[in-house]
């Protein structure tokens, strides 16, 4: 995939093209939403800011997002060592990152259109269970399970009975994030927002249907190639 983003692209065209840039916008202080019809270049310029400098941090945010994308497939036949690694810095470390850089958005969303659009309300609710169960979900892995799994070796009897039980429950919990995360989609209409959502509104959309997609990722990685290793 190549980069596709010059000075000259309309800022609300890089958002729509790459959600995860209304972070540099947003900490460069760029109006995507309302004002974001006008080139990077121009706002960057409005701003007092370099345009070029914003270019070049959207390349590296666009490259690391770029390589989250894998096959999982080939995972099968890796070590648990290297899986287990890879799921907390490929979809731990950045599901914490997304969980915190969304929430205002989906915030504000809620407080500026929840009055005549009843589902924003919905959609800040189970956003904030959601992002709660993941955060308990992933700490209680890094903290407990993983290092059980890690000791497989060695672990006989009962410490076996507890991490198979944990193992068990960890699933649980993934089915009910599945369910908060289908119940989004339902509310949502698919992700699709109205014809007259603004900037911010459609960008918690297309975020939230991102994150769909990676938690979907995460939670196959272990579900499937993981935690049948140990379960067995």
């Amino acid at each position: 995939m190549t980069y596709p983003f010059q000075t000259d692209s309309l800022v609300k065209d890089i958002v729509n093209e790459f959600p995860k840039a209304a972070d540099v916008f947003k900490r460069n202080r760029i109006d995507f939403c309302c004002g974001g019809n006008i080139p990077l270049e121009e706002a960057a310029s409005e701003k007092s800011v370099n345009a070029n400098e914003i270019i070049q941090e959207l390349q590296q945010l666009f490259d690391t997002y770029k390589g989250t994308k894998e096959d999982v497939a080939v995972w099968t036949d890796s070590a648990s060592d290297v899986i287990i690694n890879h799921v907390i810095e490929q979809y731990h470390r950045p599901l914490e990152e997304e969980l915190a850089n969304l929430s205002p958005y989906v915030t504000k969303v809620a407080k500026v259109h929840g009055g005549h659009r009843p589902e924003l309300l919905k959609v800040y609710e189970l956003f904030y269970e959601l992002k709660k169960e993941l955060l308990e979900h992933t700490a209680k892995e890094e903290e407990l399970v993983f290092p059980m799994l890690q000791k497989l070796d060695t672990t006989t009897g009962e410490t076996r009975s507890e991490m198979i039980k944990e193992i068990t429950e960890l699933e649980k919990e993934h089915d009910h994030a599945g369910a908060i995360l289908k119940e989004l989609r339902d509310i949502t209409s698919d992700f699709q927002p109205p014809m007259d959502a603004c900037g911010t509104y459609r960008l918690v959309y297309k975020r939230l249907e991102l994150l769909e997609e990676q938690t979907f990722m995460h939670v196959h990685l272990e579900n499937n190639i993981l935690f049948p290793r140990y379960i067995a």
